[in-house]
């Protein structure tokens, strides 16, 4: 039986943005944030821009648009001129790692109000290049220069998975058949498309076994937080959701590590930030977990402790962490079905809770909503395990 949360809240989001995944042409980041921040400050009519105190945005390269000091940019272009902006970067965990800063500025007493986004225009590149930049978020003198990208270093992790517990390139595909689905109903989503476990087989291969349909697209996207203190919560919404645990950890580099089927940062960082709520995995009515390869949602599932090492494909085919399953996992479509635009995804798992614990859940298509939510996980992942954050949310009382 899930039991409800007594932890006290640490920061409460008041109200969330998040521009259109996809390949947005025409568009720069700078205004795929202000598409972000458009819907935020829309949906709480009672948010003012003085009331922002300051604005942590999570970018993983400025190369694609050779754009450096973009919060700067961001801030001011937006009417929030003289406030401190700053850029966070832990790679494809950037947006979390925003969040959980701006969580320690409101915890220390220095803000009340703070904006935590994200952004990452993508498609400026072709598909070699993007993977080139990409690559940096190897180690370059062991990893990247000897070849091994992150699709590489994924199927590594697949194929040994597939060695030691029988893992089949089947239960790969029913992540991205599960993640379509809910995908399909949201309106944010890039990859707004059915497919089917044969589908998935029959796409090109990109890394044995990893096919193009186990892999997350190229995505240009940007998403957006505004927190508070949780009293003053009720003075911008009557429904804010509560942040109630946060953890981030690191590791080495993958060419360093003593394991491959499963990330030490997950375990880490899922176990203090549950400690830190009051409460178990089996306590969540729903979790975003990082899915830029279907292995990662399967060896998620075993480091988040949704069942044991070497039984995460059993779980998928079981159906359980279906939209009406016991532990309903990306409901938005995770990055495999919205995109993935790399900084923007953690911040984007931050809105879909947002909408689901609170008054936006009315929006979401009955076929991806999860029924009487109350709480929930993000898990963000930077790089192969380099750095996770995990956040868990409560809706407010």
């Amino acid at each position: 039986m899930k039991k409800a949360s007594s932890a006290k809240a640490l920061c409460s989001i008041v109200s969330a943005g998040c521009a259109v995944y996809g390949k947005r042409d025409g568009f720069s980041g700078r205004e795929l944030f202000n598409e972000a921040l458009d819907e935020l400050f829309l949906n709480c009519p009672k948010l003012e821009k003085k009331d922002v105190n300051a604005l942590y945005v999570g970018q993983s390269f400025e190369i694609f648009e050779h754009q450096a000091n973009t919060p700067t940019g961001f801030s001011n272009n937006y009417g929030l001129p003289n406030i401190p902006s700053v850029r966070v970067e832990t790679i494809s965990s950037s947006g979390a790692s925003s969040l959980r800063q701006g969580m320690l500025g409101v915890l220390s007493g220095t803000f009340d109000v703070v904006l935590c986004g994200a952004v990452e225009k993508m498609t400026t590149l072709e598909t070699p290049d993007v993977s080139e930049v990409l690559s940096m978020g190897s180690d370059r003198p062991f990893e990247a220069w000897n070849g091994c990208t992150l699709p590489a270093l994924n199927a590594l992790v697949a194929r040994e998975h597939m060695r030691r517990f029988g893992t089949t390139e089947e239960q790969l595909a029913l992540v991205a058949v599960k993640n379509h689905r809910n995908g399909f109903e949201n309106p944010k989503a890039f990859l707004r498309k059915i497919v089917t476990v044969k589908d998935v087989l029959e796409s090109r291969k990109v890394c044995t076994p990893l096919k193009l349909l186990d892999c997350s697209p190229i995505a240009d996207g940007a998403s957006c937080l505004a927190i508070c203190k949780p009293e003053m919560a009720r003075m911008y919404t009557d429904s804010p959701v509560e942040i109630i645990g946060t953890a981030q950890a690191s590791d080495c580099d993958v060419v360093f590590r003593d394991e491959l089927v499963g990330f030490k940062t997950t375990r880490i960082a899922a176990k203090k930030a549950l400690e830190m709520a009051g409460q178990n995995i089996f306590d969540m009515d729903l979790v975003e977990v990082h899915d830029a390869f279907t292995i990662n949602e399967i060896v998620a599932y075993e480091d988040l402790g949704m069942c044991a090492k070497g039984d995460g494909g059993k779980l998928i085919e079981s159906g359980e962490t279906k939209i009406d399953g016991s532990i309903p996992v990306n409901p938005s479509g995770g990055l495999k079905s919205k995109g993935h635009p790399i900084a923007s995804s953690g911040i984007g798992q931050a809105y879909e809770v947002f909408n689901q614990l609170g008054e936006g859940a009315t929006k979401i298509a009955p076929s991806r909503r999860v029924k009487d939510a109350k709480s929930a996980m993000t898990h963000s992942m930077g790089g192969a395990g380099l750095d996770v954050s995990v956040h868990i949310f409560r809706a407010s009382k």
